[in-house]
Order: structure tokens, then sequence, then C-alpha cells
């Protein structure tokens, strides 16, 4: 975005750039009106899901270009349908930003990340502000009715707990990316993801969530927060305990224990299943990576250890 663009020749420039996603059927109705008109399918009910990236908080633009806070915006969001069993069909997307922010690169990273999850961005809005704050809502189906989508609350004890891949590679690219400088170009995302990708462009799990549900998993989070938080929030919503065993294989290349325990901002999913074989056999057969065994439910919700000893509580919190 050059200084004093305007905003309507911005909003045709990010409608033209959408205007290739999937998602709309004939007779639907995308960017250029008050709202957008979508056809969905399967059953009537809909997962949503928003999330914000705000500077300085989500990302560092001296560290992450335009297009990768878009990419990074789309997908932390759709990782919230992921982690339901659900994939998303169509987004919308607001952006908040600076005079001279390049808001035409930020909707590049989105778009192709709405192509990499099979998306469609149908509207949103445009502000200008002092910070830039990127708001995507994403809406898919839910599917099928006689399969619950996945909630954090289904858990029991005895449930056997994954992870769909390693751990901490976010937080140690951040740690990375602040003694380095990011390149202009980009290749696309990694899998698996170098630290320093890992973090400028995470990856949404979303055919591991689909495949879990339908596997007859019980509960599942998205690692946004931290396993050691997210983990709990699972527990918590469960009414179980944990007995976690997180080996080497947990914890990403180039990251420390501490950043897999606690970093954050992984967007891999924690599923926890009372049929370990069936959940590893349905990975298999759709061509996912083995999940990765990280311990049990257990009786006892106040009860959570991490190998033999007390769990200790970490993670993001916001402070307001």
């Amino acid at each position: 975005m050059t200084p004093g663009q305007d905003e309507f020749d911005l909003i045709g420039a990010l409608a033209a750039r959408f205007a290739s996603g999937a998602g709309l059927a004939p007779g639907d109705l995308g960017i250029g009106d008050d709202a957008a008109v979508v056809t969905l399918t399967g059953p009537d009910r809909v997962v949503l899901a928003t999330d914000l990236v705000v500077e300085g908080v989500h990302v560092d633009p001296s560290i992450s270009s335009p297009e990768d806070i878009g990419w990074k915006a789309l997908m932390v969001t759709v990782s919230d349908l992921a982690a339901m069993g659900c994939a998303p069909s169509h987004v919308l997307l607001s952006v908040a930003a600076p005079p001279g922010f390049a808001v035409e690169r930020l909707g590049a990273g989105v778009a192709e990340a709405a192509g990499a999850a099979g998306c469609a961005v149908v509207g949103g809005d445009l502000s200008s502000s002092t910070l830039l704050v990127v708001s995507v809502v994403a809406v898919g189906p839910a599917v099928d009715e006689e399969v619950a989508v996945l909630t954090r609350a289904g858990a029991l004890p005895g449930d056997h707990l994954f992870v769909t891949g390693p751990l901490g590679a976010s937080a140690a690219g951040l740690r990375l990316l602040g003694e380095r400088t990011p390149d202009a170009s980009w290749d696309g995302p990694e899998d698996p993801p170098s630290p320093w990708s890992a973090h400028r462009r995470p990856v949404a799990r979303i055919q591991e969530g689909v495949t879990a549900r339908a596997a007859g998993a019980s509960a599942c989070i998205d690692v946004s927060d931290g396993l050691t938080a997210d983990i709990g929030h699972l527990a918590d919503q469960s009414g179980v305990g944990l007995d976690l065993v997180v080996d080497d294989a947990a914890v990403a290349d180039g990251a420390t224990r501490d950043e897999a325990l606690h970093g954050g901002e992984d967007y891999e999913l924690v599923i926890a299943t009372p049929d370990p074989d069936r959940l590893r056999a349905a990975f298999a057969r759709a061509g996912l990576r083995a999940p990765l065994a990280i311990g049990r439910c257990a009786e006892g919700a106040a009860g959570r250890s991490l190998d033999g000893e007390p769990l200790a509580s970490g993670g993001w919190r916001h402070r307001f």
C-alpha cells in the first residue's frame, strides 16, 4: 500500500486477489456488497471461529513480512476449526493498518493461506490505525451429524493423548529470527517446518483434525498458548487428570524442552482418544505423519503430572 492510497482502490485490488478462491458456488456473492452470500455444503449446522493478530503481541513486522502476517492471520483462525474436526469453507478478513503498510502484500499472504486451507475469502473491512491489527472470521460446515464435532470436553480417564507433530518450533523460530533478518523471498511453508518458518508461517492441521474426528477421538485442542496451558484447558473442560510423558520426539529440532512445553503458537493438535490404534491407522491411511504419544488422561481432575513430577503451569496468557 503506497502512502495515501485510496481505500476503495485497495478494496478493489484485494477483491481481485481473492476472486479465484475456492468455495463460491453459482449464485454466491463475495466481495463488493454490504455482506457476502455463500452456500454451505452438508447439514445446517456450521462451526465459526475468529482470531486476532496484533502487532507487538502476535507478530513483529521487523522479522515477519506482510505476506507472512497475512498467512499467519488466516492459519491461526482456521486452526480452531481444525481442533473441532472441521474444515473451513469461507473467511472474512478485516485489517486496521498504519499509513504506508503494504496491505496488498498482506492480502497476498492471506490468499496463499486460503488456497492451502481450501477456503474462500468473501469479505471483510479495512481501516487506518496507528497499529497493525488483523482479524479473521472463519466458517465451515459441521458435515457429519452422526459424528459429533470435537470439543475440549469429551476426554475420559484412560484416554490416550497424542500431538500431531513436534512442539516448540515457533518459539525457537522467534528466538532465532531475533538474531537475523528474514529473506525477502519465500518459497512456501515447510513441513516439517524449520524454526523460522514455523513462527512466520504456521500450518493449521485441518486434515489431522478431520481424520481424528472420523477415527473416534474424544477431545481435541490446538496448541496456541503452549502445551501445558492448552492441554490444561482440555483437562479442565473434560474433568480429567493428566499423566504426561513428553520425550525428545515431541520436541522440534532446534527447540528447547521449555519451548516445546510452554512456547505456544505451534498450532499442532492435541488429541485424546480411547482407541490409539484406530487413530494411528487412520492417520496412516490419510498419508499423515504418525501422531506422537504424550501420555494419558487420568482419574481425578486435580492430578496432573509430567514425567512423574507435578505438572507446572506455563504458557501464554494475555493480561488486561
